[in-house]
């Protein structure tokens, strides 16, 4: 199968993969020549060696196991917790920041390895635990903890609504097996070794990233073809056919491309006329590919949907990191992107602009594909009341700002007029 936007990709071999680490996570003091890259060498080998003792808890804690240690008890307390948050993983309301302080930073593993469980995917394709549980490892790592946004907990909120997502009735009673596990695992590497900068940045500092993509869909290339290394490297699927194998990585490929925000147009156009038309066939692989594509956007996407106090801790989160980039713009000269400028892009600006141009757009159609389910109803309401705290608390800030220059002037008044009394 041929997707749009994997062509530049692919070769009589199929895919090409990124060999996991080919590319160190980006360090902005490149851009002055001032680290080696045996420091950044260094980096990696001291995070590898942390993360194994990571690696080792969240193993036990997978397999029921407790340390018998001084920390029994609360070991035992978070891994309870943990389990009943897991027993109610389809829930709209479920916390992953919570979650992920309870599975002591491996919720992304912990939350995929219970989802395969779930939907009967290692049994289905006689998927190895061990194998299985490496590769999330792998994936977990490539996430950079760095990033406010753009991290490995962003990638379990976005597991978590996905596997909502495949349970709306529309869709899950013409789902398959490979249909569940592709969108699970599109959902978890989705962003996986995002560098925390957008693509603009990449193209206008000259990324070697920018120029091996020619500057189209850099990010998400990135992403997909780095999953593709990790699935060689751990041999997740190598038991399966390599025609089975191949397809799966052509339709991982098209499912993150689709992430890509400047195709939102693309998707949203074609997703109107299938409803319009009411032509969608999901019997069709072809048509439930591209549900799982839209699926996948709405995922991504769906943090205006959730709890105000969620939605503003990710609200929040991303407008830290576009504040990063803004002052390394700064720092180096370069232009200042759109929405990076701490001074004048602010939160409240920032998220209603997101809201309506974006996601609004997106999750009513959405919901008309899903024929207005409890899910649907309850995001749209979420993404309403947010939209209206939003615009409360723009509101305060610019009476706060009218305030502030008010006093400003009646202040420079009195100054005035204090001069003018004392000159003779």
């Amino acid at each position: 199968l041929c997707f749009a936007g994997d062509a530049r990709v692919r070769g009589q071999t199929g895919v090409l993969s990124e060999r996991r680490g080919s590319y160190p996570f980006i360090d902005f003091r490149l851009l002055n020549n001032t680290t080696l890259s045996g420091e950044i060498g260094t980096k990696k080998k001291v995070k590898r060696l942390l993360s194994f003792q990571r690696y080792f808890h969240a193993s036990r804690l997978l397999r029921g196991i407790v340390p018998q240690a001084s920390l029994y008890l609360l070991d035992e307390d978070y891994l309870g917790q943990a389990r009943h948050m897991l027993s109610k993983v389809g829930m709209w309301d479920f916390d992953i920041f919570l979650f992920d302080r309870l599975t002591n930073g491996n919720s992304l593993v912990t939350l995929l390895c219970h989802l395969f469980n779930v939907h009967g995917l290692i049994h289905h394709f006689q998927l190895d635990m061990v194998t299985l549980h490496r590769f999330l490892v792998m994936v977990q790592e490539d996430y950079h903890s760095q990033n406010p946004y753009h991290n490995a907990v962003h990638a379990a909120d976005v597991t978590q609504a996905m596997h909502c997502y495949l349970r709306e009735p529309k869709l899950a009673n013409f789902l398959t097996p490979s249909d569940i596990m592709l969108g699970l695992l599109a959902a978890a590497a989705h962003d996986v070794d995002h560098p925390g900068v957008n693509q603009p940045f990449l193209i206008k500092t000259k990324h070697h990233l920018a120029s091996l993509y020619q500057n189209v869909s850099v990010l998400e290339n990135h992403h997909w073809r780095s999953t593709i290394g990790m699935l060689r490297e751990s041999r997740l699927l190598a038991h399966l056919p390599k025609e089975v194998t191949q397809d799966i990585e052509q339709q991982l490929g098209s499912l993150i491309l689709a992430t890509d925000i400047n195709r939102q147009n693309e998707f949203l156009i074609r997703l109107k006329s299938h409803l319009d038309n009411q032509d969608l066939r999901l019997e069709d692989a072809q048509d439930r590919h591209f549900m799982l594509q839209i699926a996948l956007k709405c995922a991504d996407i769906c943090n205006p949907c959730r709890l105000w106090d969620l939605s503003k801790q990710w609200s929040e989160r991303v407008c830290e990191e576009f504040y990063r980039q803004g002052d390394l713009e700064q720092k180096f000269e370069l232009e200042i992107s759109p929405l990076c400028n701490q001074q004048k892009d602010t939160i409240p600006s920032i998220q209603i602009g997101f809201m309506t141009y974006i996601v609004e757009p997106l999750f009513e159609r959405w919901a008309q594909f899903t024929g207005d389910t409890p899910l649907s109803e309850n995001m749209l309401n979420h993404l309403r009341r947010n939209k209206a705290k939003w615009r409360s608390l723009l509101h305060k800030q610019h009476s706060s700002s009218r305030s502030n220059d008010h006093s400003g002037q009646v202040t420079g008044s009195q100054e005035q007029t204090s001069n003018k009394e004392e000159t003779p």
